[in-house]
C-alpha cells in the first residue's frame, strides 16, 4: 500500500484528478480526519474540501505511473 498527500485548490482540480485516477485499476481511498471516500468519487472528494491535506491511500505497491500522473496535486 502506498500513501500520498494531495491538496486540491478548486473543483476543477478535483475533476482533473478523478479523470486521471479512473484510468488505473487500483483500489484507492482518500482520507481526511475521520472521513474516508473512494478516490474515484467526484462527489466524495468535493466533500473533503479544498486547501487541505488529504491522504491518498493506494492499495497497490507499484504505483509510480500514478504518482507521476498526479504530481501536480501532491503536497510539497
Amino acid at each position: 500500500m502506498s500513501k500520498i498527500i494531495v491538496v486540491f485548490q478548486s473543483p476543477d482540480d478535483i475533476l482533473e484528478f478523478v479523470q486521471k485516477v479512473e484510468k488505473y485499476p487500483y483500489n484507492m481511498d482518500m482520507k481526511r480526519g475521520k472521513y474516508v471516500v473512494d478516490a474515484k468519487s467526484l462527489l466524495g472528494l468535493m466533500n473533503l474540501g479544498f486547501h487541505r491535506e488529504i491522504e491518498l491511500e493506494v492499495h497497490e505497491e507499484e504505483c509510480e505511473d500514478l504518482r507521476k500522473d498526479i504530481e501536480e496535486f501532491i503536497a510539497a
